[in-house]
C-alpha cells in the first residue's frame, strides 16, 4: 500500500484530477493490471486553493436528477466550489475513472482536505 499527498495550491483543476487519477489506478506502477483496485491512497491537500482557467466558473453545470417529475436540479462551478471544493475535484475524478466495478472501490481511496491542518 502506497499513499500519495498532492497539493492543489495553485494547480488547474482538470490537471490535478489527471494526476490524482494515474497514482489511484496504479497507472504509475510496472505491476499494473486494469482489473485490480490497488491499494493506493492519495489524499490532497489546500483543494480551496485550485484555479479554474477561461470562464468555466461560470459557464460549467452540474446536473442531477432527484427521481421525480420535473426533479432536474443544476448547479454551477462557482456555486459548487463555493459550497465545497473537494466535491468539485471528487466529481472530476470519478469521471475520469473506468465506468465498471471497480469505479465506486477506487474512489474511495481519495481523501479530500480543504487545507494543510485539517487532516
Amino acid at each position: 500500500m502506497k499513499e500519495y499527498t498532492i497539493d492543489a495550491k495553485g494547480k488547474i483543476l482538470g490537471r490535478l484530477a489527471a494526476e490524482a487519477v494515474v497514482l489511484l489506478r496504479g497507472k504509475n506502477s510496472p505491476s499494473f493490471l486494469p482489473r485490480l483496485t490497488p491499494d493506493n491512497i492519495v489524499k490532497v491537500v489546500n483543494t480551496d486553493l485550485m484555479k479554474v482557467t477561461g470562464k468555466k466558473m461560470e459557464q460549467k453545470t452540474y446536473y442531477h436528477h432527484t427521481g421525480y417529475p420535473g426533479g432536474l436540479k443544476e448547479e454551477s462551478l462557482a456555486d459548487l466550489f463555493a459550497r465545497d471544493s473537494r466535491e468539485a475535484l471528487r466529481r472530476a475524478l470519478y469521471g475520469m475513472l473506468p465506468k465498471n466495478r471497480t469505479r465506486n472501490k477506487t474512489i474511495k481511496n481519495l481523501k479530500l482536505y480543504k487545507s494543510e491542518t485539517e487532516k
